[in-house]
């Protein structure tokens, strides 16, 4: 969870004097209130409220930033708040987000901060206008690291990543090739007495420690110079980190052999022995582990740069009569540009002229080419079939569908999930236990070791020093939420909040949206029963002339039909919508009414015989509309709508992974009924209207606990908000994606079921990844400190707790790098056509 300003937390005596933008301020009395809210919070000393520069002035005790932004919140006048993504580089363990996170914490006017060990990246969150975005450098840069500020259009991310890799690589390099034959020197003669004779014989026992001594005082000050730049200095400020614990132990074994070198009468007799290898293998192999870790961390965040790479660098566009290749950047709305046969669309836009067949699988996660023709919307960075087609830029630069999926991924992937909370607590005091954890272990050593003491102290304290490892915790959540929202966007779900990975895993319950989300929307008339002294075409062009002016799917059904009649419709005239009942128009004289039957039971009109031919049409999974002319009802029309490819199966598999499943629709009850029946729909809510679909998510959620919520059409956003996951249709109004916690990219419900594939992989990634780091050092502090030893006389060596420390962060990313794997669970392709609710019959007359 990010980092939040308490009251009293880092509490200061002097009053801190504030300036911040603030919104909604429209008048004196605007003014008079928003100061009013101001000087009530606790802790506010003077404020003062500028009509003018929209500005509010405070004087104030640090802490209670919070209480003021609630405060203006409750009053009507929020806090303007601004965000900041800051590029961090030093960080080396979990310890160093906290101490970045408290520093950014510390300025005044921020309200949030997040940092995500895996990316490198912090979030900040403040209040505009409060904080200059300098001061924020200089609280990083204070607290012992370097930061800068990211662009939308930074290019720099991935040369930043591989720049750390080559750095990596070439320190480890170093630190091996100097360690070897130190270690070669060292151990050899332990593995192989020939070994040890032989160096006596030649250069001596002296000379080997002396080239011992050479090799890794090299070894400390090249290479292996970045823990002590590092870590002394965070030491020395209070705040130990990873590099602190390296130092220490690697000084501490080369200081204690160079004393054995060079003042052995120092030491207590037996004593006398160098470990300059276990100095210079910890330095090598730790060294080691992070050029793996880089080398992961490129491969986590891989998606972002695949992503990236669709993108095309130039187009083709028309300009004064010719076609000039020009660079993306320089494309404006309205531009007209050309694509070839299998050319990337640079931009989205719409087609003016020419048929093809478009890739669209990098972005929707669909296998299958999409045909494209005059109308149709093109995406940008879908790759071009066989056709050559003539399109208009609509969006660009970040507006398009491409460069909105790649801002989505960032967001989820710097996101910090509720479940590291733990881990974030332990790691900020983790250290400092870990030194007093190997000062006790020397001093117990020295006190009830056996001889020589002061040797087995030193191997016991170094090695509990060496093998212990925050970064692992630290790297647990953030990297699998990495890995797992990147590869959730390569199949087309994206997580517009990190934190929708933890709730959707959750999830027992999940209602769905019927028209254009369990069904096409593209609703047909099937049915025109007419009442005795009415025909056909004259019902129908009467219903159509008053259906023209509407946008609602049935309204687009009966216009159709008129057409495929030929007949000839009247100018509506006083057309009014009923609140998503049906509408009221005036055609050649005559009040047109249609609409549900309780629209026409509420305006008095009786429905007769065609009530029955109504409540057949419910019973059949039709959507009955009547109509009424001049207060007397004329007929009643059947309106189906096809179910959507996959819904039935993705329902199944929602099912089989112990998910309910509920339908909230407008539709009559017995609609509702025959098309839950079919799709096996245990809980129906009809005849539900726009605005209590939110209501209805909270009915559902008191009876079944957490609910998500499947929606498309701006009718749907209050309830998308409303859910505690809401999961928007990508090709549905751009209201319901914002308002969505997660987007499915095709449109297919094939994606509600790898979303929750995908969030219940990431969250069990996530449990191994934290286990594994919590058991590491729950189970090898001990052994390093020598607690094996009474019992079965095993002392762990300070090289191997340098390879352990180093593995474990490996192991870690490795385990999240799993996710990449992840298939979709199915696809559009499935063996389902798109078919009517029932078997639609002719439109007939009764």
């Amino acid at each position: 969870m990010p980092v939040q300003r308490q009251p009293g937390c880092c509490v200061m005596t002097q009053t801190t004097h504030m300036e911040f933008s603030v919104q909604g301020l429209t008048c004196a009395s605007c003014v008079a209130r928003a100061e009013t809210a101001l000087r009530a919070v606790p802790g506010v000393r003077g404020a003062t409220v500028n009509l003018a520069t929209r500005t509010a002035q405070l004087d104030m005790e640090a802490g209670h930033l919070p209480d003021v932004r609630q405060a203006l919140k409750t009053a009507g006048y929020p806090m303007q708040l601004s965000r900041q993504t800051l590029q961090i580089q030093g960080m080396t363990c979990a310890g160093c987000v906290a101490r970045v996170e408290d520093a950014l914490g510390e300025v005044p006017g921020v309200l949030e901060v997040s940092v995500n060990f895996a990316m490198r990246q912090a979030d900040v969150q403040f209040a505009e206008g409060a904080v200059a975005r300098n001061a924020l450098i200089r609280a990083v840069r204070d607290a012992g690291y370097e930061a800068g500020f990211e662009t939308a259009e930074d290019d720099g991310a991935q040369d930043r990543a591989d720049q750390e890799i080559a750095q990596a690589r070439r320190l480890t390099l170093i630190a091996l090739g100097l360690t070897l034959p130190v270690f070669v020197m060292e151990m050899g003669g332990h593995l192989f007495p020939q070994f040890h004779h032989l160096i006596a014989r030649t250069i001596g026992q002296h000379m080997s420690w002396l080239i011992q001594f050479v090799l890794t005082t090299a070894v400390l000050i090249g290479p292996g110079a970045v823990f002590f730049r590092k870590g002394v200095p965070a030491l020395l400020r209070g705040h130990p980190d990873m590099n602190s614990l390296v130092a220490l132990g690697a000084f501490a074994a080369w200081a204690f052999s160079s004393v054995a070198l060079f003042v052995p009468g120092a030491l207590p007799p037996g004593a006398q022995a160098v470990y300059f290898e276990a100095a210079a293998v910890i330095v090598a192999l730790i060294l080691l582990g992070r050029w793996l870790e880089a080398r992961a961390r490129g491969r986590a965040g891989a998606a972002i740069q695949r992503l990236v790479g669709l993108q095309p660098r130039t187009a083709r566009v028309d300009r004064d009569g010719e076609t000039a290749e020009v660079e993306i950047d320089s494309i404006a709305v309205g531009d007209i540009l050309q694509l070839r046969p299998g050319e990337r669309v640079a931009v989205d836009g719409a087609v003016l002229d020419g048929r093809s067949h478009v890739d669209e699988s990098m972005i929707t996660g669909e296998p299958a080419p999409v045909a494209k023709g005059q109308g149709d919307w093109l995406v940008g960075g879908t790759v071009n079939g066989s056709g050559v087609l003539r399109y208009r830029a609509e969006r660009i630069g970040r507006d398009t569908m491409l460069a909105r999926i790649i801002q989505m991924v960032q967001q989820a992937q710097g996101a910090k999930l509720p479940i590291q909370a733990v881990a974030d607590k332990v790691v900020r005091i983790f250290v400092p236990i870990v030194i007093a954890v190997a000062v006790l272990t020397v001093g117990a050593w020295l006190m009830f070791g056996p001889d020589p003491k002061l040797g087995h102290a030193l191997v016991a304290g170094v090695s509990v020093l060496i093998i212990a490892c925050p970064c692992a915790m630290g790297l647990a959540t953030p990297t699998s939420v990495m890995v797992g929202s990147g590869r959730g966007a390569e199949i087309g779900v994206l997580f517009r909040r990190g934190d929708a990975l933890q709730s959707l895993s959750r999830l027992r319950m999940i209602a769905f949206d019927k028209t254009g989300t369990l069904t096409m929307g593209q609703p047909a008339l099937t049915d025109l029963r007419c009442a005795a002294d009415w025909s056909d075409d004259a019902v129908l062009a009467l219903i159509a002339a008053a259906e023209a002016q509407s946008e609602h799917p049935i309204a687009h059904a009966v216009l159709a039909a008129a057409r495929d009649r030929d007949l000839q419709l009247r100018t509506a005239s006083q057309v009014e919508a009923l609140n998503g009942a049906g509408l009221r128009a005036r055609v050649e004289g005559r009040t047109i009414l249609i609409g549900s039957a309780r629209l026409l039971r509420d305006s008095g009109v009786d429905a007769g015989d065609l009530a029955a031919d109504a409540q057949a049409l419910q019973e059949q999974g039709k959507t009955p509309v009547l109509a009424a002319i001049d207060g007397q009802i004329v007929a009643v029309l059947g309106v189906s709508d096809p179910i959507k490819p996959g819904t039935r199966s993705a329902l199944q598999h929602l099912r089989d992974d112990g998910v309910r499943i509920a339908m909230i629709t407008g539709d009559a009850k017995g609609t509702a009924q025959a098309i839950a029946a079919e799709l096996g729909i245990s809980e129906v809510m009809a005849e539900v209207l726009p605005d209590g679909k939110r209501d209805a998510v909270m009915q559902l959620r008191r009876q079944f606990g957490a609910v998500g919520f499947v929606g498309d059409g701006i009718n749907d956003a209050p309830a998308l908000a409303e859910a505690d996951v809401g999961l928007a249709i990508g090709k549905g109004t751009d209201v319901a994606i914002e308002s969505a916690d997660v987007v499915l990219v095709s449109g297919d419900l094939a994606g509600v079921v790898n979303a929750l594939h995908v969030s219940r992989a990431t969250l069990r990634n996530i449990r191994q990844n934290l286990f594994w780091a919590f058991a590491y050092n729950a189970v090898l502090i001990p052994v390093a400190a020598g607690v094996l030893y009474p019992a079965f006389g095993v002392l762990l060596s300070p090289m191997l707790a340098a390879a352990a420390m180093a593995l474990s962060s490996v192991f870690v990313l490795g385990n999240a790098l799993r996710l990449r794997a992840l298939r979709p669970v199915q696809r559009d392709s499935d063996t389902e056509t798109p078919q009517a609710m029932s078997d639609p019959s002719p439109i007939a007359a009764k």
